[in-house]
């Protein structure tokens, strides 16, 4: 009930700042967004698309795993690595909980999809759609987040060119979130070796402070990111992560659906009577 309030709150001084000439002249200096370089690309690519619904499968079983691994106190099954195949180690691999182990696989694939997004963005231009280029973007993510606030809303055209807020939003995940959530997962693992020259200087308990409110950085992005496509013209989004194409037909919901059809069977099937045979490919399953 609070939050309701002080959102009404929110709103109620938002749509009375921009009666105000100084505020509705900033608005009309910044309208929220700021122009691309002139040799911006223009639309999505199609592994644009594929690397947008593979980002989300994995996001959203990271921190259902993570979570996982954070509140469960006696877990249901436990992994030891077999230190025989490919990956050897002078001392005995440790027993971590099924969890962990469904965890840090996720995060494999998850800094794989990462790794080949980031070449892909920057071989095709994309990275100019996401990374501000021009300090008149903190005017204009301001401008915009103004424009939210008071419920009248920027004008959307994603298909060209993102608002400011969203610019920083998407910056703020790809370039400083995402690296912060692997720098500390792997300074959190067992992997990590133990007399690293780094560890004074980046120690355990300053990698489990930043992790997880990371994840709840996460949680919330992704809970204002969807608000958000569906709020602001939901099929024309849609069609634009999904079918690629800038038009409000129905194939990028269709599409979506099937996305999150995936998700939750994933959601289902991750769970030990189904992991523990996938896990016993690579080491020792037991209670």
């Amino acid at each position: 009930m609070g939050a309701v309030v002080v959102l009404g709150l929110l709103v109620l001084a938002a749509r009375w700042l921009v009666t105000l000439d100084a505020v509705q002249g900033f608005l009309a200096t910044y309208p929220g967004h700021t122009e691309l370089p002139a040799d911006a690309p223009t639309g999505f690519p199609a592994w644009l698309a594929w690397q947008h619904f593979l980002n989300a499968f994995f996001l959203v079983l990271i921190i259902r795993t993570g979570w996982q691994v954070r509140s469960t106190a006696r877990p249901p099954a436990h992994w030891t690595r077999n230190n025989k195949g490919l990956i050897k180690t002078k001392n005995p691999p440790k027993r971590i909980s099924i969890d962990l182990w469904l965890h840090l696989t996720l995060d494999a694939f998850w800094v794989l999809n990462g790794a080949v997004f980031m070449v892909l963005i920057f071989a095709t231009g994309q990275w100019m759609r996401i990374v501000p280029t021009s300090w008149e973007v903190l005017p204009n993510a301001a401008s915009a987040a103004l424009q939210y606030a008071s419920l009248d809303w920027p004008l959307e055209n994603g298909w060209v060119n993102y608002n400011s807020l969203q610019v920083l939003a998407y910056f703020a995940t790809v370039f400083i979130a995402a690296p912060l959530a692997i720098a500390t997962g792997l300074r959190m693992s067992e992997a990590w070796p133990k007399k690293a020259a780094v560890n004074k200087a980046f120690p355990i308990e300053a990698a489990r402070a930043v992790h997880f409110p990371v994840m709840i950085y996460f949680v919330l992005f992704v809970m204002v990111h969807v608000a958000l496509v569906f709020a602001t013209g939901a099929l024309r989004n849609l069609n634009h992560m999904y079918a690629v194409r800038d038009d409000a037909g129905w194939l990028g919901f269709w599409i979506f659906a099937a996305s999150v059809v995936a998700m939750v069977g994933a959601w289902f099937l991750a769970r030990p009577v189904f992991l523990a045979p996938v896990a016993s490919l690579t080491g020792k399953v037991s209670r």
